[in-house]
């Protein structure tokens, strides 16, 4: 299969799992509200997805370093309808939180899909193949929120003892199992030769284990750029995740705003990332270089989150996230990138596994971060995450200066 062809079934396949995350998401309070959870159990199930995605990502990409891309992808999309109809038939808050923690057992798509990409395209055209990945997220939050509120406006049932959220399961599952189609019918394996099984282990191990941290440190110290940019992989998700927890009470409670125009704010968002991963990102990084285009955006996410307490109406809102997400778009596909040429190609599995652990251990804790200081002030979680993420610009600072350094200078 020709590149193009491969990298268009990539996104194909990535934006169909997005659709369908993004249609349970924005419901998944309202869903465990009506089981009767309360705001700290709401946002724990928010966390549970990324805590389990953090345990197995690691395992996900390492073990598509040693049998191929194309199996964990089937593997992966195949476990996601049973995760989404699990989610459908879910009638308790446990049952709930069960179905969220398999669905973050089984998403190795997305770390799978970075190495295919890694995979198949040379080092210039790389930030432009990851771009295809952010381009998918950002599509998949605008179509897949406005899919889920149809779905709930057609199926909505006055009595109280229907259950209005289990079409937004099913009809996610049917989006995954045309993804696993996808994947079956039309993506060839993207590892060309394969590695000999001793010179290749598959990671069990996990944040929580010593062997998971083993392996951030030796990287860090083989190359201490590379230990940066893994840091930066956590900071940046920590940073946008933390909205999850804080952001929809702040619009709620201080601009009065109803939770479908939130809705639309996330809508917006995603527009955002569309345009500027989809159609900017390349370009930019041309005319920019990845290090600067790295540093733009974290300085523009610490901004834009900065700026959301001082939001009067919706209109400075949107102005705020606009910034974020802006910031956000140019950081995120330039640090996977960036990490991928400074790994042995035989390990981009490895190596993205690891990023996206340490990724979801951010989305795991960001949430639960937001929440908790937004009980104390409305603007500290926003503006205590901005704080935190001015390690991530340091990191751009030294990425650009080190970059600039004539070759043989100290570092």
């Amino acid at each position: 299969m020709p590149r193009k062809r491969a990298l268009l079934t990539v996104f194909l396949v990535v934006l169909v799992d997005l659709i369908g995350f993004g249609i349970v998401l924005p419901h998944l309070a309202f869903y465990a509200e009506r089981m009767g959870g309360t705001p700290l159990q709401i946002g724990l199930l928010y966390s549970a997805y990324s805590i389990a995605q953090l345990v197995f990502s690691p395992l996900w990409g390492s073990l598509s370093d040693r049998v191929g891309r194309r199996p964990v992808m089937l593997i992966s999309t195949a476990g996601a309808v049973l995760a989404y109809l699990f989610f459908a038939y879910s009638r308790s808050l446990a049952w709930l939180f069960a179905a969220r923690l398999f669905a973050g057992v089984m998403a190795g798509n997305i770390s799978t899909a970075q190495a295919y990409i890694a995979d198949v395209t040379p080092p210039e055209e790389r930030t432009r193949g990851m771009g295809l990945l952010g381009a998918a997220f950002g599509i998949g939050f605008v179509i897949g929120p406005a899919l889920g509120a149809g779905i709930l406006r057609l199926t909505w049932a006055p009595s109280g003892d229907a259950n209005p959220y289990a079409a937004l399961g099913f009809f996610a599952a049917a989006l995954s199992a045309v993804s696993f189609v996808l994947v079956w019918a039309t993506l060839p394996e993207s590892l060309k030769e394969r590695v000999p099984e001793q010179g290749l282990r598959v990671v069990r191990s996990s944040v929580f284990s010593p062997g998971f941290w083993r392996d951030v440190a030796a990287a860090g110290a083989s190359s201490p750029v590379f230990g940066s940019l893994l840091l930066s992989a956590f900071l940046l998700a920590f940073g946008q995740s933390s909205l999850y927890g804080a952001f929809p009470l702040f619009c709620a409670q201080r601009l009065a705003l109803s939770p479908g125009r939130v809705g639309l704010l996330y809508v917006w968002m995603g527009l955002v990332a569309v345009i500027v991963q989809g159609g900017m990102i390349r370009p930019l990084e041309r005319r920019f270089g990845e290090r600067p285009l790295f540093l733009t955006g974290a300085v523009l996410l610490a901004a834009g989150l900065a700026a959301i307490p001082l939001a009067s109406g919706t209109l400075t809102l949107a102005a705020a996230l606009f910034v974020m997400s802006v910031g956000g778009s140019l950081s995120g596909p330039t640090l996977t990138s960036l990490l991928s040429k400074q790994s042995d190609p035989s390990r981009y599995g490895l190596t993205l596994g690891t990023s996206q652990g340490l990724s979801a251990l951010g989305r795991a804790i960001g949430p639960s971060w937001g929440g908790a200081l937004y009980a104390r002030a409305v603007g500290l979680p926003f503006w205590a995450t901005a704080a935190v993420l001015t390690a991530a610009i340091w990191i751009g600072m030294r990425l650009v200066r080190v970059h600039a350094r004539p070759a043989g200078s100290p570092d």
